[in-house]
């Protein structure tokens, strides 16, 4: 089927580049007025000005599909390369601890934040979870995004993070929507294992892993490298057991702190084809090589930065792509 947008008040994105855009070319987006585009499958085939001569014209096809966007915008959608858009409940309450001056960690400390999320979502059914999550998905669908990447991590148990995958692929089917899903057990150490990372560990990688390879849930393996959470030797060893089934690895990093997981020759390498959460400018000379793409978590970036500024951290934030 061919689709073809007409009249087109302002088409942006109109570039085609080879390369990943770096530097002043982030602020460059073309566009073109009065505009039309076609599109077969996934592929753009073609575009350009409504009376300039290369519009192909109305035609009697049912093998065509027109659009008439009456003056209105087109624009790229939004692919939000990081998102926990499954979960079970906010945690607003956790904002008093913040105004009275509590770190993130301190709040994890006492047992909010990760683990605050995980109690709630084990409460809750898988088709109470689809239920939440689905009108999420159609809340930044409305927003423009049409590609999504969606984490596990809150459940921290295998039936949890079990429940939360399976809650992905259900949204995947049926949205339509381009959706990779990241097993991210390796989030937080359920407090029954906070003196013994060890167990928890290897739970990960003999129960977890094995079964969201069996069931083909995950796209991705994530791991929260940071101080108080997983080290870069906790990291290695379960994105490799991830790796080894077939699972591309990712990493949550520098968050917190300069945990050394962005630094950490040996997991570099493990990472290369996908990406880090979180960069300081210590680890930007070290990560952006290549091609290889960051992504900017704003508002969560943002507001970890703005902590460490204010309680006097020498670290600044930077942004590479």
């Amino acid at each position: 089927m061919i689709t073809i947008v007409k009249n087109i008040g302002v088409l942006y994105g109109v570039h085609s580049p080879t390369q990943p855009l770096r530097d002043k070319g982030l602020a460059d987006l073309p566009a073109i007025s009065n505009a039309w585009i076609s599109v077969e499958g996934n592929v753009i085939t073609g575009f350009g000005i409504m009376n300039d001569g290369s519009y192909p014209g109305d035609k009697q096809d049912s093998g065509i599909q027109y659009y008439d966007a009456a003056g209105g915008v087109v624009l790229p959608c939004w692919c939000d390369s990081h998102t926990h858009l499954v979960f079970a409940a906010s945690r607003e309450e956790e904002f008093v601890d913040k105004i009275r001056g509590l770190t993130y960690s301190q709040i994890a400390e006492k047992g909010g934040g990760i683990l605050n999320s995980a109690r709630k979502l084990n409460l809750v059914s898988e088709d109470e979870l689809f239920t939440l999550s689905w009108n999420r998905l159609q809340e930044i669908r409305k927003l423009g995004t049409g590609a999504v990447e969606i984490k596990s991590g809150y459940g921290l148990t295998l039936d949890g993070e079990l429940k939360m995958l399976r809650v992905i692929r259900r949204l995947k089917e049926k949205s339509g929507m381009t959706i990779k899903s990241t097993f991210l057990g390796a989030h937080s150490f359920p407090e029954e294992y906070k003196h013994d990372h060890e167990s928890y560990i290897r739970i990960i990688i003999e129960e977890m892993i094995p079964r969201v390879a069996t069931e083909k849930l995950a796209d991705y393996i994530d791991v929260f490298c940071e101080s108080g959470f997983f080290s870069p030797e906790e990291t290695i060893r379960i994105v490799k057991a991830g790796q080894a089934v077939g699972l591309k690895p990712k990493i949550h990093a520098n968050q917190l702190n300069l945990s050394g997981g962005v630094q950490a020759g040996e997991l570099r390498v493990l990472v290369r084809a996908a990406g880090v959460a979180h960069l300081q400018r210590e680890g930007i000379a070290r990560r952006v090589v290549d091609d290889q793409r960051a992504f900017l978590v704003a508002k969560a970036h943002a507001l970890a930065v703005a902590d460490r500024r204010r309680r006097g951290g020498a670290c600044r934030s930077a942004l590479a792509a």
